[in-house]
């Protein structure tokens, strides 16, 4: 079971948490728990100030805990923790969808900025097959 914590400022965040759902199962994580924050610009930018040095909005920022360890984690025990997805719908490009599952992707270990464009590309892969 993927237990996912939302929260938004006045955000429906039901969609972006089936989506994570789906995604976790299509990626075979099948137990876990995360969150998800829907933030606006003001504390994006204090977010992304405090952990990157960038005081500005970005779109979307996550913080893994557990990493890719997640993917293979023991059944005896407990969940693995994947970590928090932050998003600013006012500093997105892309849909809030692909930028939960990038941030998933992040969470997992997956890294576009040092990869030959596998996350990006199973980014695209799980948005165009995604419900």
């Amino acid at each position: 079971m993927i237990e996912v914590e939302a929260q938004g400022a006045g955000a429906d965040t039901a969609p972006l948490v089936a989506r994570l759902e789906w995604a976790c199962a299509r990626l075979g994580v099948t137990r876990a728990s995360m969150g998800l924050m829907i933030v606006g610009p003001e504390e994006m930018a204090a977010i992304n100030g405090e952990h990157r040095g960038k005081p500005t909005p970005t779109d979307v920022l996550a913080f893994p805990v557990d990493g890719p360890e997640a993917r293979e984690w023991p059944e005896d025990g407990p969940p693995p923790e994947l970590g928090d997805v932050v998003i600013c719908p006012d500093a997105a490009q892309d849909p809030l969808g692909t930028l939960a599952v990038h941030g998933l992707l992040h969470l997992l270990g997956y890294d576009h900025e040092v990869d030959d464009g596998e996350m990006l590309a199973l980014q695209d892969r799980l948005v165009d097959e995604a419900p």
